[in-house]
């Protein structure tokens, strides 16, 4: 399995690196013209959905993310210490 990271950008998009399929709800696979790179939108204003396109800056979106510990096979609750 080759390496694969997803980067939460502080007031921005979701960065995705390495060797990358995206697919719609369908299972059709998105033409990434080969990229090993690619930003996708989280305010929901882009103009080329899903993909980021700069205008969060334009909309004030605003969201900083830092990392945390969930508790295992519970989801998405925060283990808390």
């Amino acid at each position: 399995m080759s390496d694969f990271k997803i980067i939460v950008r502080n007031n921005g998009p979701l960065r995705l690196e390495g060797d990358l399929t995206l697919c719609d709800q369908d299972g059709k696979a998105f033409g990434l013209g080969g990229r090993k790179v690619i930003s996708l939108c989280r305010c929901g204003q882009s103009k080329n959905q899903p993909f980021f396109d700069g205008t969060h800056a334009k909309v004030g979106f605003s969201s900083e993310v830092h990392a945390v510990e969930l508790i295992p096979g519970r989801g998405a609750q925060i283990a808390r210490s």
